[in-house]
């Protein structure tokens, strides 16, 4: 028997599956082309389907996404490459997170074209596209989080020779976006896996629903992969940095009880470090708020009661990681004085504090500049 049959109207509405009160309603794959319908679920096949509200509802939200992430991320890569004084390694590092951000975003038409249509209006070619840029974006986002603790790491805890030259930070770089293929690419060729319709079946992602143990293998290694380990290097140096910070304050007390002073101020270049560390740690707990909630979805729909999955509920979480694409720019325009300082001399209109802000922000920059010219060139 249909498990929609047994649930009343109210059911629906608190799964989050409206259906009409009165006549039928279409269900979730009616307007998919017949060549197409194996590639998506009978687990969505017996929910009806969304209306026509809640696609135009979520591509609003999208569209909203699309403009904030899309302006964001260019101003952080715009700002990068045209502002020698940035160009460093620790803020090469900063800039491949906004490639891969704004690889993110640039998926988000294809969905706002879907959420039209109310389906996959490309077919099977929009949902690979689709699935491989989301995988290539997401996985990479998380490995070069990953790098980021660890540049940060050396450079706090080995202020004289830590800082990575921009040939190990280019090398690491391409790094991440080899760590990035395997798992992108093996479903697409459907290797292993494939990039499946989820969901209000307007976005793709891999396979996490269709029984067996390949299945289940797959979704273990992509947890492990591209969640699992970049979190525990992730937690591993920014524990460091905060067992480091806590060991300089120490000696700084005890220094100054031998000196019989109340307490000595850090170097303005430590306190700047400690600083982007901070705004650092701020885009890593965005990173598992918009990213835990996907792996959760993935093992439920593997390992777990997949009645829990309804479409709406499964959009949830895709939202969330989209959002935290788009807000991961604005975290560092915000909070690093010299991009803020930057950005706001290339978009005057676009100023965040006001100008006694923008004084203190030049000043801090050309502070900082000097540090970085004279590291780099060391």
């Amino acid at each position: 028997m249909n498990v929609t049959s047994t649930l009343n109207p109210v059911s629906h509405f608190l799964r989050g599956d409206i259906m009409e009160l009165s006549g039928e309603n279409d269900f979730l794959g009616s307007k998919i082309d017949e060549d197409f319908l194996d590639y998506i679920h009978v687990h969505w096949r017996q929910f009806p389907a969304p209306q026509s509200y809640q696609h135009f509802l979520l591509g609003i939200v999208y569209a909203i996404i699309l403009i904030a992430g899309m302006l964001g991320n260019l101003l952080v890569i715009i700002t990068f490459f045209t502002t020698k004084s940035l160009r460093t390694s620790s803020n090469a590092f900063v800039a491949n997170l906004a490639i891969f951000d704004m690889l993110m975003m640039s998926k988000l038409p294809l969905f706002v074209m879907n959420s039209i249509v109310e389906g996959q209006i490309f077919g099977k070619i929009g949902c690979d596209i689709f699935g491989l840029i989301g995988s290539y974006s997401g996985i990479g986002a998380a490995i070069t989080n990953a790098a980021i603790a660890y540049d940060r790491y050396r450079t706090i805890a080995f202020p004289l020779d830590g800082r990575l030259s921009m040939r190990a930070a280019i090398g690491i770089i391409i790094f991440t976006w080899l760590w990035s293929t395997p798992f992108s690419v093996l479903p697409l060729l459907e290797v292993w896996s494939r990039y499946t319709p989820e969901g209000y079946l307007t976005t793709c992602s891999f396979d996490y629903m269709t029984d067996g143990k390949s299945t289940q293998l797959f979704v273990t290694a992509i947890f492990a992969w591209s969640y699992c380990f970049p979190l525990v290097m992730i937690a591993l140096f920014y524990s460091k940095i905060l067992s480091h910070v806590r060991e300089h304050e120490r000696m700084l007390k005890e220094q100054a009880k031998r000196m019989n002073v109340k307490s000595l101020s850090q170097g303005d270049e430590k306190s700047a470090e400690i600083r982007i560390a901070k705004v650092a740690i701020s885009i890593v707990f965005l990173f598992i708020c918009g990213w835990t909630p996907y792996a959760i979805v993935a093992l439920i729909g593997s390992f777990g009661d997949r009645s829990l999955l309804t479409p709406t509920f499964s959009m949830i979480p895709a939202v969330a990681c989209k959002t935290v694409a788009c807000i991961d720019p604005w975290i560092y325009a915000i909070n690093h004085p010299r991009f803020r300082a930057e950005i706001q001399k290339k978009v005057p209109w676009l100023c965040f504090f006001g100008p006694e802000s923008k004084s203190s922000c030049d000043t801090k920059s050309a502070a900082s500049d000097a540090t970085d010219v004279k590291s780099e060139t060391a």
